[in-house]
């Protein structure tokens, strides 16, 4: 075959390689000349997985060219063109236009980040090339930096790379049943293994376009682990500088893959840009991000998986399936099992690694108290802002606990309906309703105060402030100025990572009000992996809730 110390060889009597001019995870790239049609050309020479029998190196071979060639007969201004697919000592080359010009992660790491209009120029030219891709049955799953090349004089976008494209169909292009792409670019729905399809490509443009604007993808993180735990938990956060076109990326970047922008809809807010200047709005119709979805409103309907209303029974109160807790939980298994790592592992030390000392109690946030409080794993503390937002609304007269809860009548001096097998263990000031497991996976907690003369918004952003000294990896703090049932409130959301190794990582929703001379604190804790299920019992929690 050959080595790369070699000047040149001649493959499949025809292609005089050169050069490398490109590595990567799928093979090598090779400037090239066609001898017999005299021109300059690019061949990527396939790497095979060498562990791999005779006749499963035949299969993967015989994949590798039946789907090249499928990517071959897509003719478009943005994708590179293939000129011919072949097999040269048992091993499969792919032989494409060569493009004069580097890459776009090249660009941004020469030139620094692009603006906003040149994002939507390279947005809308690859937009044009996935909608052509699609629209044969070919996914390209890998679109990054890397995979976009800009042509020297032209500044031509041409995507490339269809390394590991998937064909309608077919079987996964060079793949051997492990986890193919990259990571910072992959969406959540393709970790997870649920799904799929052309809104898979989508995602990885939106972050994509938040790479180009920033210098770095907005799921970048110090590990794997914490990789994955940005793309499927963690809040997105765009960066500053895709303000003008935030519609687009956050349309791009919705989790829920039905949800999601499709490309023709994308493309027209990038031309709406480009041509008025302003930041395009999405029409009304169009469905919110599921990142809005939380500090809407807390009693709007728990989505239980991709593109699915939460059941309810005939009270309206969602009923308890898996949702989207488990969807999170599967991506990070399947993603971290198929890169050869363990879920848990990685989850545990997501962040600083660091465990923190083993506590006997369940923790809490309590206002200005410095008491370590419930949440879920993570590193650098994270920003607290203010906004104003709607809490829930206090349940109709009448209503009674949804099935599967019971109404407890607490000593404390008030009511609320808690999960049926929930058991009450108070703690000083706070009373806690735990699940029965041994790790007492869901903490729910109630605090009774006296009125605080900054009112819960003051109580809250002290206890967020107090969040990096008393829980351990704590971040993405936000606390939300909102109102419940007509009284001021404020609602804080965080992370942090667990006390305890077994712990692992958790969130917590915690809301805060006055009422009737009065100030109230109700929090729901759980793993990361469950925040769907926390989220339906916080809802049920502070919706029930009554003082007195």
């Amino acid at each position: 075959m050959g080595t790369e110390g070699e000047n040149v060889r001649v493959i499949a009597g025809r292609y005089r390689l050169h050069e490398r001019i490109g590595r990567g995870g799928m093979g090598v790239v090779w400037r090239a000349t066609d001898e017999l049609l005299g021109r300059q050309v690019a061949v990527k020479e396939l790497t095979l997985d060498p562990s791999l029998s005779a006749d499963e190196a035949r299969n993967q071979r015989e994949r590798t060219l039946r789907e090249a060639r499928a990517v071959a007969r897509l003719h478009h201004p943005h994708i590179v063109v293939v000129h011919d697919v072949v097999v040269h000592d048992e091993r499969p080359y792919i032989v494409m236009e060569l493009i004069d010009g580097g890459s776009l992660a090249d660009r941004v790491a020469d030139r620094g980040p692009v603006d906003a209009r040149e994002a939507a120029r390279i947005g809308i030219g690859l937009l044009g090339a996935l909608r052509r891709a699609h629209d044969a049955g070919v996914l390209h799953r890998d679109l990054k930096p890397a995979n976009v090349l800009i042509e020297s004089g032209t500044d031509r976008v041409v995507l490339t790379d269809f390394g590991i494209a998937q064909v309608a169909g077919a079987t996964t292009l060079t793949e051997n049943g492990s986890f193919v792409g990259s990571p910072e670019y992959t969406a959540p729905e393709r970790m997870s293994g649920v799904r799929t399809g052309p809104e898979s490509d989508l995602w990885s443009l939106g972050a994509l376009l938040c790479a180009v604007l920033s210098g770095k993808s907005p799921f970048r993180r110090d590990s794997l682990g914490g990789i994955l735990h940005a793309v499927v938990v963690d809040e997105i956060r765009p960066p500053a500088q895709a303000g003008p076109i935030l519609p687009v990326v956050r349309g791009l970047l919705e989790r829920d893959p039905q949800r999601r922008l499709d490309a023709a809809e994308a493309e027209r807010l990038l031309r709406e840009f480009l041509e008025t200047g302003r930041t395009p709005r999405v029409p009304a119709v169009h469905p919110p991000t599921q990142r809005d979805l939380p500090r809407r409103a807390l009693s709007l309907p728990l989505r239980t998986g991709p593109g699915t209303a939460a059941a309810r029974d005939a009270a309206g109160w969602p009923v308890r399936r898996p949702g989207r807790g488990a969807v999170v939980a599967a991506a990070l298994v399947a993603a971290m099992a198929g890169a050869g790592v363990s879920a848990a592992a990685l989850l545990m030390r997501h962040g600083d690694g660091g465990v923190a000392p083993a506590t006997t109690a369940p923790p809490h946030p309590s206002a200005g108290s410095g008491t370590p409080g419930p949440s879920t794993p993570g590193s650098r503390p994270g920003p607290t802002v203010t906004v104003t937002r709607t809490a829930p609304s206090a349940p109709p007269a009448g209503r009674t606990a949804p099935a599967g809860y019971r109404t407890v009548r607490d000593p404390q001096g008030f009511s609320l309906a808690v999960p049926a097998d929930f058991t009450r263990s108070p703690q000083g000031e706070r009373i806690f309703y735990l699940s029965p497991d041994p790790d007492q996976t869901f903490r729910l907690g109630i605090r009774l105060a006296d009125p605080d003369p900054g009112g819960p918004l003051a109580v809250l952003r002290r206890s967020a402030a107090e969040g990096p000294s008393t829980n351990p990896g704590y971040r993405d703090g936000t606390v939300t100025g909102t109102s419940h049932r007509g009284y001021p409130a404020a609602l804080w959301e965080f992370s942090r990572r667990g006390f305890t190794t077994a712990e692992g990582p958790r969130h917590t929703y915690d809301l805060c009000w006055q009422e009737g001379g009065r100030l109230y604190e109700v929090w729901l804790s759980a793993p990361v992996g469950k925040v769907a299920k926390a989220k339906e019992y916080f809802d049920v929690a502070v919706g029930t809730f009554t003082p007195g």
